[in-house]
């Protein structure tokens, strides 16, 4: 018996499928890349960007043929989509073949929802999300040498784009003895990065007692062993000094954030409900470097808001230029219905199209100046996987996040190697391995 897994979206969908692929291996089922293989169909959904939504319709209707073919196979639809209000309906109507859906909260009912699909009957459950249910799951990693460690769930700030508070919940902290356990686990297994994950990391903490997101930082970076940590995401509202100080104070926390600004106009960002000013980001950002001058900083950046106008996007650009981001994920703004920014004035699309490549093309200019920076120095990386566009090579991270190809074997897979770079190319560095 196979399984095939698609995921879309986020490192905590990312995780998530890891769940699922635990519970399927318990049952019996093994992985497979082929459709006409699988037995069992999971497609795990995001629902921030339309196009999650297109390519779900697309791999949806690529099994079609397959599926009507032979009834026995068992399709499920699980995560955030299914959370929207109508989505379930939609998916029972146009995709007759969809044998499963379940809720954010609902991913622990895989096993009960097979057992039904077995017998050709649908199950559907989606319920408001709450504590993840998942938590004590079976994990089938993949990722290794890095794990994902789930430290919250939720998110409380409803940025006036965003769909995630609405089907994700509010923000759940869990225990931090639970988290360092697990992390305690992991090392011992022998994983050499952890990356801690959550809406919003910097908020971690705020629904329990006497603990914060520094002091998790803190307690794990204090574990014994060889490795590194790194989390996702920050919001710029909430990091503080005291965050800053840890990062900066433990060699095996990475100095690497990712701090989302998503506009470099303070009156985008009241309009889009982000709680900070452009000044305030770049109190963070000089704050950052003067703590750990070598940081790098990567963000999300998103064009094409509701009423931004030449000037706001301008401003975006400005912002920049002055910052020089190690890399940015650039995105154009699409309407999510049910929020706030879906009913504003929308910006013609011809617009954003200019504006984002615009952007794209600044900062991939800065991306290959800092890249040309690297060359001549000596890095520690950590061996993260082969690198399959350049036979014979292998490839893994700075501290600071830049991926470095260098020859090697699988075997390096999980070890720490000092690489002198030698040439940079776009976002990616190349070297060789010091002995």
């Amino acid at each position: 018996m196979y399984y095939k897994i698609n995921t879309y979206g986020c490192q905590m969908n990312v995780h998530e499928s890891e769940k699922l692929a635990g519970m399927l291996e318990e049952m019996g089922y093994v992985s497979t890349v082929n459709d006409e293989e699988a037995d069992v169909f999971v497609f795990n959904t995001c629902c921030i960007r339309d196009n999650a939504e297109d390519r779900l319709s697309g791999n949806l209707g690529a099994i079609k043929k397959i599926c009507m073919a032979d009834r026995t196979k068992i399709v499920a639809v699980v995560g955030c989509m299914t959370q929207q209000k109508g989505v379930a309906e939609k998916l029972r109507k146009s995709y007759p073949y969809v044998d499963i859906v379940l809720g954010t909260s609902n991913l622990v009912e895989l096993k009960q929802a097979i057992e039904v699909a077995k017998r050709r009957k649908k199950y559907v459950s989606i319920k408001p999300a709450t504590m993840d249910a998942s938590l004590e799951l079976p994990i089938a990693r993949t990722s290794y040498p890095n794990a994902w460690v789930n430290i919250m769930y939720g998110c409380n700030n409803f940025c006036t784009y965003c769909i995630v508070p609405y089907v994700r919940g509010r923000e759940r902290s869990r225990d931090m003895a639970s988290i360092v356990a697990d992390c305690e686990k992991l090392i011992k297994e022998g994983y050499k990065e952890i990356t801690l994950l959550g809406q919003n990391v910097d908020s971690y903490g705020s629904d329990l007692e006497g603990v914060t997101f520094a002091d998790l930082l803190e307690r794990i970076a204090s574990i014994e062993g060889k490795f590194r940590i790194r989390f996702m995401t920050s919001h710029p509202k909430d990091i503080n000094q005291r965050t800053v100080d840890v990062i900066a104070k433990y060699k095996n926390i990475c100095n690497n954030v990712h701090l989302p600004v998503q506009s470099g106009s303070t009156k985008v960002l009241e309009e889009m409900n982000r709680k900070y000013t452009r000044e305030d980001y770049l109190k963070i950002i000089n704050a950052l470097r003067e703590a750990m001058p070598d940081v790098g900083i990567t963000t999300d950046i998103m064009v094409g808001f509701p009423t931004e106008t030449e000037e706001d996007y301008l401003e975006t650009l400005s912002l920049v230029k002055e910052v020089r981001f190690s890399n940015a994920f650039t995105f154009v703004y699409s309407p999510r219905n049910g929020t706030p920014a879906a009913k504003m004035e929308q910006i013609d699309d011809e617009i954003k199209k200019r504006r984002v490549v615009e952007l794209i093309a600044l900062q991939n200019s800065i991306t290959k100046e800092i890249s040309d920076e690297y060359e001549g120095k000596v890095k520690e990386i950590l061996v993260e996987d082969v690198n399959p566009k350049y036979e014979g090579t292998v490839c893994g991270r700075t501290e600071c996040g830049r991926l470095v190809t260098f020859a090697g074997s699988p075997d390096m897979i999980g070890r720490f190697v000092n690489v002198k770079i030698t040439r940079s190319q776009s976002a990616s560095l190349f070297g060789e391995v010091e002995e």
